[in-house]
């Protein structure tokens, strides 16, 4: 069963979470400022495929270190820390109930309607960001949740057609 402390199934969902936590830093670069928030599609495409293929705590465990890593070397805004891994999360969770990979498409849930309010609540104010700008927010993460929700799931079909995936997860 997944989260148990014991098997092969840990070795291989924390080495496809560190995985994942690399690649988001790696193409961070590719990231695209938007108000006080760097929009990154490829965070949530990333968040999409982890939250499918490792399960919902893992895929926040590794957005959580892809944000702290951003974070630290300039390449993120702590609107990293609430924007990420809500959206793993529902991935993640969504891929519990589901079991398909459509569950990809649920990260912008996540993203924009439970990681943006908490970026309004507690990091806007942080960083001095206007007072009023949930809605800039939500905008703003759903530019870059949505395209990358998709993205993340047209990823898994391919890996799923190309045999990658056939006995996973």
């Amino acid at each position: 069963m997944r989260g148990r402390a014991e098997g092969p199934g840990v070795a291989r969902s924390l080495v496809l979470a560190a995985l994942f936590a690399a690649l988001g830093v790696l193409l961070s670069s590719f990231a695209v400022p938007v108000g006080g928030a760097r929009v990154f599609p490829f965070q949530h495409a990333i968040n999409a495929a982890a939250g499918v293929l490792v399960g919902p705590w893992w895929a926040v465990g590794a957005a959580l270190v892809t944000a702290t890593l951003r974070f630290s070397l300039g390449t993120g805004t702590l609107f990293a820390f609430p924007g990420s891994p809500f959206g793993a999360l529902a991935v993640g969770l969504a891929y519990r109930l589901l079991r398909r990979e459509e569950a990809a498409l649920f990260e912008p849930v996540g993203t924009v309607l439970v990681g943006a309010p908490l970026g309004a609540l507690l990091v806007s104010p942080v960083v001095g960001e206007a007072a009023g700008g949930l809605v800039a927010l939500m905008v703003s993460f759903a530019l870059s949740s949505v395209p990358g929700a998709f993205a993340g799931y047209l990823l898994l079909k391919a890996l799923r057609a190309a045999g990658v995936l056939s006995g996973a997860p």
